[in-house]
This record gives C-alpha cells, structure tokens and sequence, in this order.
C-alpha cells in the first residue's frame, strides 16, 4: 500500500490521501461512506464494480483518493480506474451529504484530474444537477449516457422464447464454464470499456456475493460452443429483477438470439415473484434499446459519463 498526499493538503482544512490499496477498516469506512451518500441521493455514487475494488488489496491501475477533513472525518472518496490502456482513467467520487457546498467535490475533482495528467473520464451516477455543474466547473464534457430502464413482471405475457437452429441454453456451471465465458463475453463487448475487460477476478468476485445464483445464469450453445448469455441478478430488498447482462458473439448476432435470452431471463426473475425488472444500456446502442423498448421497457434514470477533451 502505498499513500501520497495531495499538493497543500491541510492549507484549506483537508486532506486528501491516494492509495493504491485500502485496509479492511478503510473499505468498511468508505463503504459505509457510499450507503449514507445513496441513502440521502436515492442512488449510488459507485457502481456495482467500483465496491467490488474497495475490497481484496490491490488491483492493478486502480486507485483510492480518501477526503478528511481538519478534524479527521471522512468526507470524500474517490476511485480511479487507469487499467484501460487506451481509455482515458475513469472514476467516481462523492461527498458526504452533510459537508457538501465547502469545497471538499472541487478539490477531490482537481486531485483526479492531476493524477490522471488531465485525461479523465467521469461518472455522474443519475445525473443529478450538482454533479453536473461540478463536471462544468472542472472543463468537462458530456461524453455518454447509460439509461436504467424498467419494467413491470406482474404482467409478463412473453411467448415461448424462439431459438436460432441448432442452440440449446442452459445454466452456468461454476468453475467449469469461466473460461468459456470469460472468453465469449470479450467477444459480445469488445467495443465496451468496463464489461469487455472481465478478468477472472472480476468473475470471482461477482461469484463470491450472496445474490450469485447459476440457476439465473443462462448460456446459449451452438455445436457444443458458447454463443451467447443471459445473467441475471436479483435485489431481493428492492423487490426487482436485473437483466444483469446479456451477451452474444458477432457471428451470432442477427438471428433473434439476444431477444430470446433476454424472454428466458425475464420469465425466470418473474417466476421468482419479482415484482419489477431494471437493466442498463447505454443511449446509443440503439439496437439494444429498440428490443427493450419492444419488450415494455421504459427509462427510469440516467447516469452521465464526463470526460476531458483531447
């Protein structure tokens, strides 16, 4: 582990720490950080992947920016993710709602650009005004969106789920099926910069959380090769399905075989009595959002990726 301070860090009543690793104590902190920061906005400041880093030492090109006030506190947290070797480094940040409006969001977003050699890449999750107009104030620019859509299951009335020739679906098999999948899910996203760059680890991980269950993780095979997959989630506490993600090869595409994954999935979170299913894409995948649409899904909100020029 190792711990830089930022330029001046006490000057102004803050400061600010890199690390590239995080103890147990420090994740359960920020982690306990996020929930009250998602308690107050009604939505996370860090994805699903970011929590994910807080936890198990280092990962390579990932970083941890902690804020402490003058007294100690914590009031910030930031991850920066400079893993993609042709992105831009991506990141996230938040501040604790009670000391928000004191400059503490500026100060973290100045550290991030620093470090990144102003090449950086930022969330807003849900788009809310404030973190607009601090991407603003920083020389951001809007540079994608990724809607959350939902629909109803009470409702669910989807036909039988129609197969190209020749594929068959069945449910993941731990430790049998990583590889394959690994290697299929590089294929389907190749052109996306998070979910393309999966490694093992990152597969772990997700196996290792209480909602992992194979049985709502569907595969598509051709010839006894993997051409596709559905993976669902489930937030029991929230009462909603996920279409966590949905995949296929490009020598797959085309035939109908993302559509019927994606039926397989939905009647499987529906038959769980889930009341609502969620999922996330982004706005200009418009193939994507045109079969979701079709299968009753509307937006529900959107997150805002920012990133400098050049």
């Amino acid at each position: 582990m190792t711990t830089n301070a930022a330029p001046g860090a006490g000057a102004t009543g803050r400061d600010i720490q890199l690390y590239d690793a995080l103890t147990a104590e420090q994740a359960e902190e920020v982690l306990d950080l996020i929930d009250e920061a998602a308690r107050h906005d009604g939505q996370s400041a860090v994805s699903e992947q970011g929590r994910l880093r807080l936890r198990g030492g280092h990962r390579e090109g990932v970083a941890h920016l902690l804020v402490h006030d003058a007294d100690g506190h914590l009031v910030g947290y930031a991850q920066l993710d400079g893993a993609d070797p042709v992105e831009a480094p991506a990141a996230e940040m938040l501040v604790r709602p009670g000391h928000r409006g004191r400059g503490h969001g500026r100060a973290l977003g100045r550290e991030l650009l620093n470090r990144s050699s102003r090449r950086l890449r930022v969330w807003a999750h849900g788009g809310h005004a404030p973190a607009r107009r601090l991407a603003q104030s920083l020389g951001l620019s809007l540079f994608r969106e990724l809607r959350q859509m939902r629909r109803p299951l009470e409702d669910l009335n989807l036909a039988e789920p129609d197969l190209p020739e020749g594929v068959t679906v069945r449910t993941f098999r731990p430790g049998e099926d990583d590889k394959a999948w690994l290697e299929t899910n590089a294929a389907a996203f190749a052109h996306h910069p998070e979910q393309g760059a999966l490694t093992q680890q990152d597969l772990d991980d997700r196996k290792a959380e209480p909602w992992f269950d194979p049985a709502g993780f569907f595969l598509a095979e051709r010839g006894g090769e993997l051409v596709g997959f559905h993976w669902t989630k489930e937030h029991a506490d929230e009462g909603l399905g996920e279409v966590y993600v949905v995949g296929v090869r490009p020598e797959a595409q085309g035939g109908g075989l993302g559509r019927a994954l994606t039926a397989i999935g939905l009647r499987h979170l529906a038959a769980r009595h889930l009341p609502t299913a969620m999922l996330y894409v982004d706005a200009d995948n418009v193939p994507a959002v045109t079969v979701y649409e079709r299968l009753g899904f509307t937006v529900h909100e959107t997150d805002l990726m920012y990133r400098t020029e050049g």
